[in-house]
């Protein structure tokens, strides 16, 4: 792991290339990366992003959609300083059902992203996860440690596509001298969550918003860290104006329970709905909290919005979009 320090380069990138930009968090990317004055160019295939998600960009000047399956080859003609790799299903419901393409996008995506970073000499960064991390058996988790991983369990298709990009990401650097980084994303919520895409927050918000039980799994004393989307961005964007390989956590260190995180939803709602407990899924992690001294230390980053005030914005936009 590098972690030697980092120096900033001079940004806004000219641009840009968001693999997976028609997703939640490549979506919010790809606005912040025009807000700051870089041409964008959003990469996806729509197998899970969606075009409503960057139909507010289309019109920008500087904006380009290229609908791409990142499996195969691809190049997007102007010559490009940064990539982000973001590529990827992402949430229970989407990796489940799309298992092969999900370890195909680890793999075979990722040596297309990177590929495509060397031949304009870009910056590369990827988006890996907490998820590498497994059950993890060290409290919280730093980037020294290499996890608890099921290899062939129900989420081992995330998992290991994740963890074999990792790889490939640092041999890439090793053997070609690709500039890269890696950032490790603990569970982002926000705007532009899909309601049935089978994570916490947008389920637990589109029951409430219902009048419907909130869904807890096991006896929700499990617990996750959960980081604004906007956050999230901040953190990738400092990470890619960095000189880091990484990787380096990016997530909220607050620890709240499953059970706590619906209550705290029932209340921003102001919904009525019960807690109901089902079965908990199998290899579910039973903690999960970043160590983020790495990112304070190094990118001068650490998140800024509290639960509820994130909360209460995601409850928002949920209730002025039809929950899909």
């Amino acid at each position: 792991m590098d972690t030697t320090a980092s120096s900033n380069r001079n940004t806004p990138w000219k641009h840009a290339v968001v693999t997976g930009g028609a997703g939640f968090v490549g979506s919010h990317l790809c606005t912040a990366l025009l807000d700051a004055g870089t041409a964008v160019t959003c990469v996806d295939d729509f197998c899970t992003g969606r075009p409503e998600n960057v139909a507010h960009l289309t019109e920008r000047p500087g904006f380009t959609l290229l609908r791409a399956d990142v499996t195969e080859p691809f190049d997007v003609g102007a010559q490009a300083d940064l990539v982000l790799h973001f590529a990827s299903p992402a949430s229970p419901a989407d990796y489940l059902r799309l298992p092969l393409h999900t370890l195909e996008t680890g793999s075979l995506g990722t040596r297309n992203a990177l590929a495509l970073a060397r031949s304009h000499g870009a910056r590369f960064v990827l988006a890996s996860t907490s998820e590498v991390y497994g059950d993890p058996q060290q409290h919280p988790q730093n980037e020294r440690y290499w996890g608890n991983v099921n290899p062939v369990g129900p989420r081992s298709v995330y998992d290991e596509a994740k963890r074999f990009g990792e790889a490939l990401t640092t041999a890439e650097a090793a053997g070609h001298g690709t500039d890269t980084g890696i950032v490790r994303l603990f569970n982002t919520y926000g705007p532009r969550m899909r309601g049935h895409d089978g994570r916490a927050v947008p389920t637990f918000v589109r029951q409430a918003l219902a009048g419907e039980p909130l869904t807890v799994t096991g006896d929700g004393r499990q617990t996750r860290s959960l980081c604004y989307v906007d956050d999230t961005v901040r953190g990738i964007l400092a990470m890619a104006a960095s000189d880091l390989r990484g990787p380096v956590n990016i997530g909220n260190p607050d620890e709240i329970t499953m059970l706590d995180l619906a209550h705290l939803v029932i209340r921003i709602t102001g919904s009525d709905s019960a807690v109901r407990f089902v079965e908990r899924p199998t290899d579910d992690p039973a903690v999960r909290c970043p160590d983020i001294t790495l990112a304070r230390g190094k990118l001068g980053w650490e998140p800024r919005t509290g639960a509820d005030e994130g909360l209460a914005r995601t409850v928002a936009w949920f209730r002025d979009h039809a929950p899909d």
